[in-house]
C-alpha cells in the first residue's frame, strides 16, 4: 500500500504531527498503532507478541491474577553489591 501521511492519516484517525514523530522518533500511543496496523492491513503481525505460554495459566480475573502466587525468578547475580562502586 502505498499511501501519503496525509492519505494515511485520514484513513487511520492518526494525526499527521503523530505520523512524523513516529517516523522521526520512533514514538507513538499504543491505540494510535493499532490504528495504523489495522489501515496497512498488518495488525495480525501484533499476534506474534502476545504468545500463549503453556505455563501461566490465563486469569479469569484481576482477583484472581492478584490471587495467584508470584512466580519466581531467577537471581540476577547483583547480590550484596554496593550501587555506587
Amino acid at each position: 500500500m502505498n499511501l501519503t501521511q496525509r492519505e494515511l492519516a485520514a484513513r487511520s484517525g492518526v494525526t499527521r504531527s503523530s505520523l512524523k514523530r513516529f517516523e522521526r522518533e520512533g514514538l507513538i500511543a499504543l491505540d494510535s498503532l493499532l490504528k495504523l496496523a489495522l489501515v496497512l492491513d498488518c495488525l495480525d503481525d501484533f499476534d506474534k507478541l502476545a504468545v500463549k505460554s503453556q505455563s501461566i495459566p490465563a486469569a479469569q480475573s484481576l482477583d484472581a491474577l492478584l490471587a495467584a502466587p508470584a512466580l519466581r525468578r531467577r537471581a540476577t547475580g547483583r547480590k550484596g553489591r554496593s550501587h555506587g562502586v
